[in-house]
C-alpha cells in the first residue's frame, strides 16, 4: 500500500516561496500545509492549509505552527524550508551587532527551531525529508559578508548534524546552496546574471533530495548559477 506523503512549507509568500508553491502542488503529494506571513489565494483542486505566522524566531510560534499538521504513524513527511534574508556590504568593524544577530535569529535560529519541531513531528513517520536554503557564499569566506556567511556556515553545520541524528528514525536533511537567487531585486545590483540561479531550479534540487530521500542526507549542493 502507498504511504500518504505530505508536504510541509516554510517562507511561502517569497519570492522562492511562491515559485516553490506552484512547483510542488504540480507533484504526487497528499496534503499541503504552507506557512506564510502573508496570505495568499490559491487556484489548485489539492487538499491544503495555509498557516499565516509572523515571526520565526520565537520557539512558541514554531511550536503553534507544528500544532497545525496532522499526526499520523505510517505518513512521508517532506518539509523545504525558504526562510531567509541578507545583510551584507561592511567590515566585520562596521557591521552593527544588532544586523549581526538578525542573520543569525533570522537563517539560523529559525532552522534549529524547524528542525526540532520537525523531528518531533516525524519521529513515528514512515519517513522524512528536509531540505534548507543556504548560500554559496556560506562555503567560502568573502569580505564584506561576514554577518551573512556566517550564519548561513552555521546553517550548513546544522544541516550535517541533524542528517547525522535524523537517522534513527529514518531523517534526511539537506541543503541548496545558490549564489544569487534570481529575483526583481537582485536583477536590479547584479551585473553578471550568468551568476542568478532560478527559483525553480533551487525547487528541482529539492525536490529530487525528496524522491531520494531513503538515501541521500548530510549535503551542501551548490548551485552557481547558469542563467545568461
Amino acid at each position: 500500500m502507498k504511504s500518504e506523503k505530505v508536504f510541509l512549507l516554510f517562507g511561502a509568500s517569497g519570492d522562492l516561496g511562491r515559485t516553490a508553491v506552484d512547483y510542488f502542488l504540480n507533484q504526487d503529494y497528499d496534503q499541503y500545509y504552507f506557512f506564510t506571513r502573508k496570505m495568499f489565494e490559491l487556484n489548485t483542486s489539492k487538499k491544503y492549509e495555509m498557516i499565516l505566522i509572523s515571526d520565526m524566531t520565537g520557539e512558541e510560534n514554531v511550536a503553534q505552527a507544528f500544532q497545525n499538521v496532522i499526526r499520523k504513524e505510517g505518513v512521508n513527511y517532506f518539509l523545504f524550508d525558504t526562510i531567509g534574508a541578507y545583510i551584507g556590504g561592511e567590515s566585520i568593524a562596521d557591521t552593527q551587532y544588532a544586523d549581526f544577530l538578525k542573520m543569525l535569529n533570522i537563517n539560523l535560529c529559525t532552522a534549529f527551531l524547524i528542525s526540532k519541531y520537525f523531528y518531533k513531528l516525524t519521529e513515528h513517520s514512515n519517513g522524512s525529508s528536509i531540505c534548507f536554503t543556504s548560500a554559496q557564499s556560506s562555503l567560502y569566506p568573502e569580505e564584506n559578508r561576514a554577518a551573512y556567511n556566517i550564519s548561513k556556515h552555521a546553517l550548513n553545520f546544522l544541516v550535517r548534524t541533524l542528517s547525522f541524528e535524523g537517522k534513527k528514525i529514518n531523517l534526511s536533511a539537506n541543503a541548496v546552496a545558490p549564489y544569487v537567487i534570481d529575483s526583481a531585486v537582485n536583477r536590479e545590483w547584479i551585473e553578471d546574471k550568468t551568476q542568478l540561479v532560478t527559483t525553480s531550479e533551487i525547487c528541482n534540487v529539492a525536490y529530487s533530495f525528496f524522491q531520494n530521500y531513503k538515501t541521500i542526507t548530510g549535503n551542501i549542493v551548490e548551485l552557481p548559477g547558469s542563467i545568461g
